[in-house]
């Protein structure tokens, strides 16, 4: 079987459960990116199998499901919150700014290494100036010692906490900025005790690739002056409060009137 950089494929290993995109090939392993899912691998040959192109029912499904609709054209008008989304993975970055493009949000993105977010934090916060705060790439939990509390555990959390530490430090209101931190399986704790309103993986799952757009875009059609949903919003993203996790927080959407 030959295989080649662009192909997809599955791991006989894992039941073939994650269908992946081969990025790189290098000394006979194969470097693999989810294809929907936040989750970077590395392979040999004999555990791959090319993925056929084929209709995903499930995927198709998730994505009906996670469409917004816009606000009631009626006598108001409506001004949704601004997102500024830093991306370690520019193929993930892509699609959640046509998730955001689709859902009419206004929204800037830039793909960065996690190691190097948190120095890029405040010149972008402040010529953007955003109401949310998008921190996402790829995260793993190593459970080498089995102590889900050591970040040196996690192949980025750490460097997500930075950023959001960095973030607090520009604007230190939960309200006034809302933090959506974290990949597949990061350490939910941190994140959240570092300062993000939202945050994966409360169970140490793997996350979809537009859950943190998910979150983000509701957020930004959700009322200013109102409470959100947490649970009703943790529920639209695609393994819900085990991927996903958050602080009750009110919306950033103003309402006008007259349009």
């Amino acid at each position: 079987m030959e295989l080649k950089v662009g192909d997809y494929v599955t791991r006989k290993s894992y039941q073939h459960d994650i269908v992946f995109l081969i990025t790189k090939i290098e000394d006979d392993i194969y470097y693999l990116t989810g294809k929907n899912i936040r989750l970077c691998a590395d392979s040999p040959l004999k555990d791959l199998q090319k993925w056929e192109e084929k209709e995903d029912v499930e995927e198709q499904e998730f994505l009906k499901r996670i469409e917004v609709d816009s606000p009631d054209r009626n006598d108001y008008f409506y001004l949704p919150g601004k997102i500024l989304h830093l991306d370690a993975d520019e193929d993930y970055l892509k699609r959640c700014l046509k998730y955001y493009d689709e859902t009419k949000i206004w929204s800037v993105g830039f793909c960065e290494p996690e190691e190097k977010m948190a120095s890029r934090i405040k010149e972008l916060l402040k010529q953007y100036n955003p109401n949310i705060l998008v921190i996402t790439g790829h995260d793993s939990y190593h459970s080498k010692n089995n102590d889900k509390n050591d970040l040196r555990n996690y192949k980025n959390s750490l460097y997500f906490v930075n950023a959001i530490k960095e973030a607090r430090k520009y604007e230190d209101s939960h309200e006034k900025l809302i933090i959506i931190a974290g990949g597949c399986q990061s350490n939910y704790e941190e994140l959240i005790k570092a300062g993000a309103n939202f945050a994966s993986s409360p169970k140490r799952v793997n996350i979809h690739a537009l859950d943190p757009a998910i979150i983000a875009s509701r957020m930004s059609l959700s009322d200013i002056n109102k409470n959100i949903d947490l649970k009703n919003i943790l529920d639209t993203t695609k393994y819900g409060s085990d991927g996903m996790g958050g602080i009750i927080t009110k919306g950033t959407m103003y309402v006008g009137y007259p349009r």
